[in-house]
């Protein structure tokens, strides 16, 4: 339960961080698009968490778990993209990827506990 709260702060620090380089690239002249998907998978990670969080049953837990799991796989897509495209600046880049793959780790390990948790 504690790793849980952990990745729920995690997470939204994460969004604060994707709110500001989705402004960032914009001001610097970076396509949108890619920008939008950027903030939309980056900020879904914790607002899935917090549906996780009030959820009626495990199976639930365990599925928008599984939904962040898979924003946090997709946010790391959109930043390597950026990266390789010249659009982010590499050590900026490589921090936030940093961030997103702890994110993405625990988040497996949670939904790998919780489904053990839940055949016993």
């Amino acid at each position: 339960m504690e790793e849980e709260r952990t990745v729920l702060h995690k997470s939204f620090l994460f969004a604060q961080r994707m709110v500001h380089l989705y402004k960032h690239l914009l001001a610097n002249g970076q396509p949108r698009a890619l920008a939008d998907q950027l903030l939309r998978s980056g900020t879904s990670i914790g607002a899935n968490l917090e549906e996780a969080t009030g959820g009626f049953s495990k199976r639930d837990f365990i599925a928008k778990c599984s939904i962040a799991y898979k924003e946090a796989r997709e946010t790391h897509y959109w930043l390597r993209l950026l990266k390789h495209t010249d659009c982010l600046e590499p050590r900026l880049a490589n921090s936030l990827l940093m961030e997103a793959e702890e994110l993405r780790r625990m988040l497996s390990a949670i939904v790998r506990t919780s489904r053990e948790n839940l055949k016993s």
